[in-house]
């Protein structure tokens, strides 16, 4: 099948996004083949280009001064240092807007206005221009101008009711994810908005502005949990490693460590029952349907978790995945690298890097199979194609773009 050219090409977006939810927004635009000019501060730039360690190594095996951090979230971009504090700053950014499709940006509410890079100043520039805001908050209501980070939003947002050991467990108590979700799934619902605002505009052939807050899209990803409330008005509780609504569907301890079995329908609990020798738990009236087994949880699974023990996670791994029940260890991240499925589709990756040399990077998980994520360049060093996108877009010389510089 013949290639076609990449989805965004052509797509110009202006980055005035840090940190993550942002950057992932933007990253996302860039794998799919848009032009992401990244702009930051001359000194310092993306707050997490000094996140570390770790850093990235140089062909010694040497820390570079790149912030594995801040190259989860930048690859494909360019990255041009600008002192918007300054009018001259302001005014290059605002002639680089009329260039571009789309603006991403993540400051406090208001807080391009005073630049002229807020919606309404360069609406009236460019009124085809996609402008995605990314705040704590929102754009409205009381909470607007508070500063938002994934940790409270977390908190504020229900994840952390719902997440952790029970109560009245050893451990038990809030807990938050092992990543920054709410940065990430904003990212991700920015990424849809920017893309649905793109088409739309093929019809009407006018932007518009998109209202990202992490607390609405941290709410909004609870998913089940919210139905679960909605539905019953209890609010869920923390249940650890098991899940709310199916049984045994949970880790259990094994002989040589741990695993997952996550079974999600009655017919898996039979074929589940019948290998571990169990038939008969698959008969007894309290087990016999998934709202039985989720009534009765407390009776069956020790029943499972004793015999889960007696034998080791290649045994378990082996002999349910032949039954087809869904099983899985828990890896850590040098094991998931190790997975033959995982490198069978190549989530790994490497890149020239101009300090590094060639580095190990996450693929994206985008599969387009006609006009697919191409990776063309690794996270930008601070201000790396500064001259090459002032002069070719605002043809500015070389003395112009220095004193941009601040």
């Amino acid at each position: 099948m013949s290639r076609r050219m990449a989805p965004l090409a052509g797509v110009r977006v202006l980055d005035l996004t840090r940190v993550l939810a942002g950057p992932w927004c933007t990253q996302n635009l860039a794998d799919l083949g848009a032009e992401v000019i990244k702009i930051e501060r001359p000194q310092g730039g993306d707050d997490t280009r000094g996140w570390g360690p770790p850093y990235l190594k140089d062909s010694k095996g040497e820390d570079t001064s790149e912030a594995a951090y801040y190259a989860a979230a930048n690859r494909n971009k360019k990255s041009v240092t600008i002192d918007m504090a300054t009018e001259a700053g302001a005014k290059a950014i605002q002639e680089l807007a009329k260039h571009c499709d789309i603006v991403v940006e993540n400051f406090k509410v208001g807080g391009l206005k005073k630049y002229g890079l807020d919606y309404e100043s360069l609406n009236v520039i460019n009124p085809k221009l996609i402008y995605c805001s990314i705040t704590g908050f929102g754009q409205n209501g009381p909470y607007a101008a508070r500063p938002g980070y994934d940790f409270m939003i977390q908190a504020m947002g229900g994840l952390m009711s719902i997440t952790g050991e029970r109560d009245d467990q050893p451990g038990g108590g809030p807990q938050k994810a092992g990543v920054a979700v709410a940065d990430l799934m904003t990212g991700m619902y920015a990424t849809v908005g920017v893309l649905a605002a793109l088409h739309e505009r093929n019809r009407s052939g006018l932007g518009q502005h998109i209202d990202m807050a992490l607390l609405d899209c941290q709410v909004a990803m609870l998913a089940n949990q919210n139905m679960n409330y909605l539905a019953s008005g209890q609010a869920p509780q923390r249940a650890g490693n098991a899940h709310q609504n199916l049984v045994p569907y949970q880790v259990f301890a094994v002989a040589d460590g741990h695993m997952i079995v996550a079974v999600g329908n009655d017919s898996q609990f039979r074929a589940y029952c019948k290998a571990i020798h169990r038939e008969d738990l698959a008969q007894d009236p309290r087990f016999v349907t998934n709202p039985q087994r989720v009534r009765n949880r407390e009776q069956l699974v020790p029943i499972l978790a004793e015999i889960m023990q007696s034998q080791p996670l290649q045994y378990w791994l082996t002999l349910l995945e032949s039954v087809n029940v869904p099983v899985g260890p828990i890896n850590n991240l040098e094991q998931v690298y190790q997975n033959p499925q995982v490198q069978a589709r190549q989530m790994k990756i490497s890149l020239p890097h101009p300090i590094a040399g060639q580095a190990d990077f996450v693929a994206s998980p985008l599969r387009l199979s006609a006009s697919p994520v191409q990776y063309h360049s690794a996270p930008p060093l601070l201000g790396e194609h500064t001259e090459q996108v002032l002069q070719d877009i605002l043809g500015l010389d070389l003395d112009q773009i220095q004193a941009l510089q601040g």
